[in-house]
């Protein structure tokens, strides 16, 4: 291991976390953030965590800048794993600085700051602040508990982890070779990986600039349709990084706006969409002078995991909008539908937004959203979960080993849109879906080991079957980065009763849902720190 080179990159990536909260300064101010007066302990409480985080990332960086040697594939996984937690632990500055209560009277710890920050950059969107703002003299006008600048900190976080700041950080540096690409590599999610230019950095530069402008286009909308400034820019960044951190308690359904829900569900399923497909369809570089919408569209219409996303969405929408038809948790088929979708592609998109207490849709409705956590976008999508091209690639999998049954001398290569694939992806498929599954139940068994003295023990509400449900979807939800999960996890809840231990052990499946498990789980192999 060259610890001199991981240090000046790891550095590198904390002043790269320093400097993005320069951005959340301003919204202090009653100029910008629409407040009556200057929030002093969220500016201050910035302000520190700033300057603390370019420090550290200032000391890193000088004590490896002379080092000149190659990134390599230990290196790169170690500065993919290392960067990403010492951007959680950064990013939980600005909460810890500032005092930002998690509840009345009740500043954040550090299990709480953590907690949120990981969350925010892993785009999985679940929180410990219960409250984030509280009626004034009407009820139709809230004050804001937690400082303006500190919540626009938390969707940013969302903002910057959602396309990835290892993505950013090679399109801002370029200077890394073939490293650039094994960086992006353990970054990007999903097993098949695809780029849109010959050299790594074009890519990272063409996949941000496409999820810059889709955000603007996203935030202008919002407003056109009614929304602060303030709060179109956050709903903007948690949409597209499929977070789903919210400036209201009540998340998306504060705003009580069809039109508002219909853009976002658009945007969701777009943020879900693999970016490589998004570039295709919006690439100025086509030789051609015009391309009617259907050749624009041809790639989305050719490829068979989008095919399948949609597919999923439009089952799934027509099932739980028929549920709540059924049950009669609404008055109309629009209603069913408008609930139903938003829902739906909220939660297989991993966003976690919310509109309705979806826990009180009956437990059919909660057993179909629990296995929809699992699924997620699409590969190269902000997306979390295992994601719909691994379901497809498993289901030719199971589909060629019936065969084989029956036909044990005949061969077929694994395709997808006609082109064989790699004969290893088969064994890589495979295997993440049982480490997922290890992962899973290992997880749910530490966190109701940990659990029963401190969440349910003064509980007359709930049962020990559904606290190992609760216990469950918390595990789920973390580590296929959704946010909200069933019975006390809900959309309307949150995570601030669970013990502290818990909380970190949540975190820490959150970026291993995030880097899909092996950046992560390498760091803990002494034998991946040893010298070749």
């Amino acid at each position: 291991m060259n610890w001199l080179l991981l240090s000046r990159h790891v550095g590198l990536l904390g002043m790269l976390v320093g400097g993005a909260m320069m951005f959340s300064l301003p919204w202090a101010f009653p100029v910008f953030g629409q407040t009556e007066e200057f929030e002093s302990q969220g500016f201050y409480g910035i302000l520190g965590a700033m300057a603390c985080s370019l420090a550290v990332g200032g000391v890193l960086y000088n004590l490896g800048r002379i080092e000149k040697g190659t990134l390599l594939r230990k290196e790169a996984l170690a500065i993919v794993g290392l960067g990403w937690m010492l951007a959680g632990v950064l990013g939980s500055l600005p909460y810890l600085f500032s005092g930002t209560m998690r509840a009345d009277g009740i500043a954040m710890s550090i299990p709480d700051a953590l907690f949120e920050s990981i969350s925010g950059f892993t785009t999985t969107g679940a929180s410990v602040l219960t409250q984030l703002e509280a009626p004034t003299s009407t009820s139709e006008n809230l004050t804001k508990l937690v400082p303006r600048c500190v919540l626009f900190w938390r969707s940013f976080t969302h903002w910057l982890g959602g396309m990835g700041i290892i993505v950013l950080f090679v399109a801002i540096l370029g200077q890394l070779g073939a490293g650039g690409k094994l960086l992006m590599r353990r970054e990007v999610p999903g097993p098949i990986t695809e780029t849109v230019r010959p050299r790594v950095r074009d890519t990272a530069i063409v996949m941000w600039v496409i999820y810059m402008v889709i955000s603007v286009a996203l935030a202008a909308i919002l407003m056109v349709e009614g929304l602060s400034l303030y709060d179109a820019l956050c709903h903007s960044f948690g949409t597209m990084a499929t977070g789903g951190f919210s400036t209201y308690n009540a998340s998306v359904g504060h705003f009580q706006n069809p039109i508002v829900e219909i853009t976002i569900i658009v945007f969701m399923v777009a943020a879900g969409t693999n970016f490589s497909l998004n570039y295709l369809v919006i690439n100025r570089d086509d030789r051609r002078k015009k391309r009617t919408l259907l050749q624009r569209i041809r790639p989305l219409i050719a490829d068979p995991e989008f095919r399948l996303y949609l597919g999923i969405l439009a089952v799934t929408t027509l099932v739980l909008s028929g549920n709540l038809l059924w049950r009669q948790h609404v008055d109309s088929i629009a209603s069913a539908l408008r609930h139903g979708s938003f829902i739906a592609v909220s939660i297989m998109t991993t966003t976690g937004f919310g509109t309705e207490d979806f826990t009180e849709w009956g437990e059919f409705a909660k057993g179909l959203i629990f296995l929809l956590m699992f699924v997620g976008g699409s590969a190269g999508s902000t997306g979390g979960g295992i994601k719909v091209v691994r379901f497809l690639l498993f289901a030719k999998i199971i589909r060629l080993e019936i065969e084989r049954a029956f036909r044990p001398n005949v061969v077929r290569p694994l395709r997808i849109s006609g082109v064989n694939l790699d004969s290893s992806l088969k064994q890589e498929v495979l295997i993440y879906f049982g480490f997922i599954g290890v992962v899973f139940v290992f997880s749910w068994i530490l966190l109701m080991a940990i659990e029963p003295s401190t969440q349910w023990a003064d509980s007359t509400e709930h049962t020990e079957a559904e606290m190992i449900i609760d216990c469950a979807s918390a595990v789920a939800s973390s580590l296929n980065n959704i946010g909200p999960g069933l019975g006390v996890l809900g959309p309307h809840d949150n995570y601030s009763n669970f013990a502290p231990q818990s909380k970190l052990l949540l975190a820490l499946l959150m970026l291993l849902g995030r880097l899909e498990l092996f950046a992560i789980l390498v760091l803990f192999v002494p034998s991946f720190w040893r010298s070749q």
